[in-house]
């Protein structure tokens, strides 16, 4: 019969360090996967055998691959996150409807809008009318 007593408080640190380490592995081993995917510079070729390359050799693998193409790992990173902020950004502007070319937005709009009725420059009945055109 093993109890918890028998399990060493420094045996626990060795198994939980094992642990980390191996969770590390895999997740370098993962970003290393998605590196060869986003780089754009590669061709389809050159992509297989990295793959391959750390698929089948894992361990000396990515350890070649840190050493060959790490350097540029961060720039490519940073490039995608810039792609995708920018990404969201215009999606944004399209969705709002801000862009340049199509003058001010309908939120821009209805808030002039709202700026003149609260002067009361405007009656309820003309707002109305002005804020339907402005929606339809």
């Amino acid at each position: 019969m093993h109890l918890a007593y028998d399990y060493p408080l420094l045996g626990a640190m060795w198994t939980t360090m094992w642990l980390f380490l191996w969770i590390l592995w895999f997740f370098l081993l993962f970003r290393i996967i998605v590196d060869i995917f986003r780089d754009d510079s590669m061709s389809g070729w050159v992509k297989t055998g990295w793959l391959v390359f750390v698929i089948v050799l894992p361990f000396l693998g990515v350890l070649i691959y840190v050493l060959a193409r790490g350097k540029d790992m961060g720039k490519r990173e940073r490039e995608h996150a810039r792609e995708q902020q920018q990404a969201v950004e215009d999606y944004i502007r399209k969705t709002a409807g801000n862009d340049a070319a199509e003058g001010p937005s309908k939120a821009e709009q209805l808030a002039k809008l709202s700026e003149v009725k609260a002067r009361g420059d405007l009656t309820d009945e003309e707002f109305q009318r002005a804020k339907e055109l402005i929606l339809h």
